[in-house]
C-alpha cells in the first residue's frame, strides 16, 4: 500500500535566486579549484549551483531541495574547497568537512568528485562505508584527511574506536537527508550529530522533505536559507511516465520482451526486495539479456562490479532495490522501470530521478498488477503525476 504524506510547511520562504548559469570563472574562486573545475568540462552553475553556492561562500547554513541528478554534489563541494584554498587549516591533522551519505555507491561518487576538483590542490579525502576492511579507513580518519565522505553506520564504528577527530570540523553536508531517514539511520545521524561541533557550517541536500527531515532542520541549523529548484517532492519534468497492466506471474515475460524490442537504451529496473532483484537478474539472464543485480546483500566488490558494467554496457539491464536509487550517478539511462508498485511517493521520485538527469530526458515504466491498481491510484495523488 502506497503511503502518502502530508506536505510539509517549512518554517521559512524559499530564497528567490535567479537559477540562471553563472560562468564558474565569475565567482571568485581559487584558480586551483578552477583548473579542477575545467578538468571536469564545466563551464557554469546549473540552476541548483547558482542558487546555492553564492550562499555557501557567504557562510549561511543551506536546506536544498531539488530533484535528483540537478548536480547538488558541486553545489557543496565548491564551496567547501574554497574554504580550504581560503584560509589555511589551523591544525592540518584535523579534519575540516564531513559529508554524510546514505550508501557506498553515493559516498563513492561523491569522493570520486572530490578527487577532480582537488586535483591540482593538496586537499586530502577519504571515503568511509561498509564492506571494505576498517584498518585503512582508520589510518586516513586518525592521519586527518581534510574531507571525510561516509555512510552514518561506519562512521558510527569509526567513532567507537575512537578513530574520528571532529573538534576542528567547520563544514558538515547531510546529502540525500530523506534517503537517509527511510533506510534507517536517523538515530546513527543524531548521534554523528551531537559529537559535532555546535559552531558550524551546514548544508543539508534532499529531494523530498518529510516531515522528521524537517524537524532536523529546527534542530541542528542555525537560521538556514531555504532554496528550491523545480516543483517540490515531484520527478523531473523531462521524465515521461507510463503504466503497464500485467499480471503478477507474467510480469518477468512481459518485460523480456519488452526489453528485446522496446528498450532503447540502458534499463535499470527496481524490485521492492532483494531476493526480487536476485531471481528476476537471474531469469533475465536465462533468457538471454545481460542482466546484473544490486542490492545489500551482495558484496562491496560485487556491487562495484555490476554498477561499473552498467555503466560501461557489459550488462544493458541491471536490476536493483532501492539501495541504488540514491547511489547511481550515471548518465544516459534510458529508462527506469518498477516491476512492482513503489510503496512510497519519495520512492517513485527517487528511482525515476535515476533518468531523465541534467536536464536530459527519460521515460519512468511502472508495471502494476491487477491487485496494484489501488496503490497506483493512492501514488499518482501523492506524487501529482498522471501514470497512463
Amino acid at each position: 500500500m502506497v503511503m502518502p504524506r502530508v506536505p510539509v510547511e517549512l518554517p521559512y520562504e524559499p530564497v528567490e535566486f535567479d537559477p540562471a548559469p553563472i560562468a564558474f570563472e565569475r565567482l571568485g574562486l581559487d584558480g586551483r579549484l578552477l583548473s579542477g573545475i575545467r578538468d571536469l568540462g564545466w563551464d557554469a552553475t546549473r540552476p541548483v549551483q547558482s542558487g546555492v553556492i553564492p550562499l555557501a561562500l557567504h557562510g549561511d547554513d543551506v536546506i536544498a531541495c531539488a530533484e535528483t541528478g540537478t548536480g547538488k554534489t558541486a553545489a557543496f563541494l565548491v564551496p567547501i574547497l574554497q574554504r580550504y584554498l581560503n584560509e589555511p587549516p589551523p591544525d592540518p591533522q584535523r579534519t575540516r568537512a564531513l559529508v554524510l551519505a546514505p550508501t557506498r555507491e553515493l559516498a563513492v561518487q561523491i569522493e570520486d568528485q572530490v578527487q577532480g576538483l582537488t586535483y591540482h590542490t593538496t586537499v586530502s579525502s577519504i571515503a568511509v562505508f561498509g564492506g571494505v576492511p576498517m584498518d585503512p579507513q582508520e589510518r586516513a580518519l586518525r592521519a586527518g584527511a581534510d574531507i571525510v565522505v561516509a555512510t552514518p553506520g561506519r562512521l558510527m564504528d569509526h567513532m567507537r574506536h575512537d578513530s574520528t577527530d571532529f573538534s576542528a570540523l567547520e563544514v558538515l553536508v547531510l546529502d540525500e537527508a530523506d534517503r537517509m531517514l527511510d533506510m534507517g539511520f536517523w538515530p546513527d545521524v543524531q548521534r554523528i550529530f551531537t559529537a559535532l561541533p555546535s559552531t558550524r557550517q551546514t548544508l543539508l541536500f534532499s529531494a523530498t522533505m518529510p516531515g522528521e527531515v524537517a524537524e532536523l532542520t529546527r534542530a541542528f541549523l542555525h537560521s538556514p536559507k531555504y532554496i528550491q529548484v523545480g516543483r517540490r517532492g515531484g520527478p523531473a519534468q523531462t521524465i515521461s511516465h507510463a503504466i503497464e497492466t500485467v499480471a503478477a506471474g507474467e510480469k518477468t515475460a512481459w518485460l523480456a520482451k519488452w526489453l528485446r524490442h522496446q528498450a532503447t537504451g540502458p534499463v535499470l529496473v527496481f524490485c521492492r526486495t532483494k531476493i526480487g532483484a536476485e531471481r528476476l537478474a537471474g531469469r533475465l539472464s536465462s533468457l538471454g539479456i545481460r542482466a546484473a543485480a544490486l542490492h545489500a546483500d551482495r558484496t562491496q566488490q560485487q556491487r562495484m562490479k555490476a554498477v561499473e558494467g552498467f555503466r560501461t554496457g557489459t550488462y544493458p539491464v541491471l536490476v536493483a532495490t532501492d539501495v541504488a536509487a540514491r547511489g547511481l550517478d550515471i548518465d544516459g539511462i534510458a529508462h527506469v522501470v518498477n516491476y512492482e508498485v513503489p510503496d512510497t511517493p519519495e520512492a517513485y521520485v527517487h528511482r525515476v530521478g535515476r533518468t531523465g538527469r541534467a536536464e536530459s530526458t527519460g521515460s519512468a515504466l511502472t508495471l502494476v498488477a491487477p491487485e496494484e491498481v489501488r496503490a497506483l491510484r493512492a501514488l499518482e495523488k501523492a506524487v501529482g503525476v498522471q501514470l497512463q
